[in-house]
């Protein structure tokens, strides 16, 4: 009876984790998510965004308190080279390490926003922002400006662990900050990639949009295969 009962209790946290919104209204998301990224690109393609990304790029630069620097560029960095390209790598062998291959898999294929970034910029090849119109901190920057690979490359990679961490079984104060840093970055990243003056606002939105999109697909992938694996057992 007690196994009976933590199996149906691990299939219904499996079937409703708040990072992975389900069946015809996570299509639905995903449809409309999708669907914006494009409004955007268009927008943006036909230079008619211009003038809300200067205004919005300068009322958030207007603040310059030191804290709120360090934070936008502490935020900014696991994004840059060549920490961009050790975390997520290493993300998936800790997952495989501790026998959580599932979720190594998952993981890898959330990285896929880092594909889907440089496709998108190869298609668009919008110039960063510069200075003296804008305040641009130096950083080592690469490829044009929309999408903001930040951006994108964070909503699969770390929304992907935020939907693993909440799915996997630990401790409450274990798993509650862990999703609280998560959320955190994910939220900030987008106001300091525009606050560092390296992408415009619209590149962000667009990010936001197009990895939600991605997201959605991968995590209700990701609920099904946990799903299918614990009737298993």
């Amino acid at each position: 009876m007690l196994r009976r009962r933590s199996h149906d209790a691990a299939a219904l946290i499996v079937a409703r984790p708040p990072y992975a919104v389900a069946g015809a209204h996570g299509f639905g998301f995903a449809v409309a998510a999708l669907g914006g990224f494009a409004m955007l690109y268009a927008l943006v393609n036909a230079n008619r965004s211009t003038a809300a990304d200067l205004a919005i790029t300068l009322r958030l630069q207007r603040r310059r308190a030191p804290w709120l620097s360090r934070l936008m560029a502490l935020v900014s960095w696991p994004g840059f080279p060549p920490q961009s390209r050790i975390i997520p790598p290493l993300l998936v062998a800790t997952f495989w390490a501790f026998g959580r291959r599932t979720e190594a898999v998952f993981q890898l294929l959330a990285w896929g926003t880092a594909l889907l970034s440089t496709l998108a910029k190869a298609g668009m090849r919008r110039p960063r922002p510069t200075a003296p119109l804008v305040r641009v901190v130096t950083a080592r920057l690469g490829g044009t400006s929309f999408p903001s690979g930040h951006v994108l490359s964070y909503v699969g990679v770390y929304g992907l662990l935020a939907s693993c961490l909440h799915t996997l079984p630990m401790p409450a104060w274990v798993r509650r900050p862990l999703l609280a840093a998560l959320c955190a970055l994910l939220a900030l990243v987008g106001p300091s990639r525009i606050y560092q003056g390296h992408h415009w606002p619209t590149d962000v939105l667009a990010s936001y949009l197009l990895g939600t999109s991605y997201l959605i697909g991968l995590t209700g992938l990701y609920r099904r295969v946990v799903q299918w694996q614990t009737t298993r057992r």
